[in-house]
């Protein structure tokens, strides 16, 4: 874990970020972003699932290819700057809601079938990750499904690695803990975890 940030990254980082450059991490272009969003819907066994929550929604790229799978799906982010692309781009999808949100402090009153952290977790401090993790496994529904997918080279700027994010959730699926862990990848680069809660 990186010591000189142990904080969780502030909306302001994003939000300088995204005046930068409209895709700062490449989602619309880059083949590595094609190849991740295609492996993470082939992780989901379901083909449907009625109420589902995307933390870190960024431009919404991988939003409107999940809203396919999705009864209602609620969208969010901490960036206006990248909300507001999410939000043109899925206009024409009344079952997806878009909304500025501060996981883990702010979190939506309903329970989940499918909970997708995707490139967000290492931008969390370690405390609020197991806040978040707390919180989020008490907005499963019983089976509800939880998708952990995460770049997993260190990033100077970042408090978290991917690898830390999975493994505090993982610890939570061991004897006796609320989730059990379903399937498991590990790429090049980034690694995916699927979960469910008992």
């Amino acid at each position: 874990m990186n010591e000189n940030q142990p904080n969780t990254l502030p909306p302001e980082y994003f939000d300088q970020v995204y005046q930068a450059n409209r895709d700062p991490w490449g989602f619309e272009s880059r083949p590595y972003e094609r190849e991740k969003y295609t492996a993470t819907l082939a992780a989901l066994p379901r083909p449907h699932y009625p109420e589902a929550f995307e933390i870190g929604c960024s431009l919404g790229v991988l939003t409107e290819q999940l809203a396919r799978r999705c009864g209602h799906l609620l969208a969010v982010d901490v960036s206006e700057a990248a909300l507001a692309q999410a939000r043109q781009r899925c206009a024409g999808l009344p079952h997806v809601a878009v909304q500025r949100m501060q996981v883990p402090e702010e979190l939506p009153e309903k329970q989940f079938d499918l909970i997708l952290v995707s490139e967000v977790g290492y931008y969390w401090s370690a405390a609020d990750l197991a806040l978040a993790a707390d919180r989020l496994i008490g907005r499963l529904l019983p089976g509800g499904q939880l998708l952990l997918v995460h770049w997993t080279p260190p990033v100077h700027d970042y408090p978290l690695t991917g690898d830390d994010v999975h493994a505090l959730f993982l610890a939570k699926a061991g004897d006796g803990g609320p989730l059990r862990h379903l399937a498991g990848q590990r790429h090049e680069t980034y690694r995916l975890d699927l979960l469910e809660k008992r």
